[in-house]
């Protein structure tokens, strides 16, 4: 793709977030959860793992552990099996139980509302915790960075970053603070429903007229 002027980026920025907007109003996380702890264990445990396997597991996983107490009490080898289903559920049963520990110790049970204290807890970097901190309690101080974002943001000329942190910070240079959070959800529903990593809906695509890679050829 040729360099763009900074002009004709903003403006195609701009359209791009419009386009989702449309065609995404009602855009969410799709994890369920009741409060900011139960994002903050569900989120910590959709790590290389689908949300629908996650919510599978977290319908009951939720009705036995409800405070962070708790998970930290509970018998590890009892708690790890709980979350079986879910790949490397050993070292996530780990860190969700020491992540509640320190909860209890420094915070008195509850999530604590900043990076630096989230990304504090175990099993907590940057993805997770502002996936924490824009849906729990609507503080926008980053862009979550999942697959999908990283991969659609290169397809559609938002940054040539490939290491998340980068590709975070190269976003939140275009994308206005205010829509952080739903620019994340629009653009992660629009991996799942259109963008797939092979053979994306390119026909189909409500922002096509603003990606560069839309007339690039699909993989078979």
């Amino acid at each position: 793709m040729p360099r763009e002027s900074h002009a004709a980026k903003t403006g195609r920025t701009v359209r791009i977030i419009a386009g989702l907007e449309a065609a995404y109003p009602g855009a969410h996380c799709e994890l369920d959860f009741s409060d900011p702890l139960e994002l903050l264990v569900a989120t910590i445990l959709s790590a290389q793992c689908t949300d629908r396997q996650v919510n599978l597991v977290t319908e009951a996983l939720f009705k036995r552990h409800r405070t962070a107490r708790d998970y930290a009490d509970a018998p590890a080898d009892e708690f790890a099996q709980a979350i079986r289903r879910i790949g490397l559920f050993r070292n996530k049963a780990k860190n969700i139980q020491s992540a509640c520990r320190t909860l209890l110790e420094r915070h008195g049970g509850e999530v604590p509302r900043t990076m630096d204290e989230l990304t504090a807890l175990a099993g907590v970097g940057r993805k997770t915790a502002n996936v924490v901190l824009g849906t729990a309690f609507g503080i926008e101080v980053g862009i979550v960075v999942d697959t999908h974002v990283a991969r659609l943001s290169g397809r559609l000329g938002l940054t040539r970053e490939t290491d998340p942190v980068k590709i975070e910070t190269a976003l939140m240079k275009w994308v206005p603070q205010g829509r952080w959070t739903s620019f994340s959800h629009q653009l992660i529903w629009h991996g799942r429903r259109r963008c797939a990593a092979r053979n994306p809906d390119c026909a189909g695509c409500e922002i096509r007229d603003f990606c560069p890679s839309a007339s690039a050829p699909t993989e078979a």
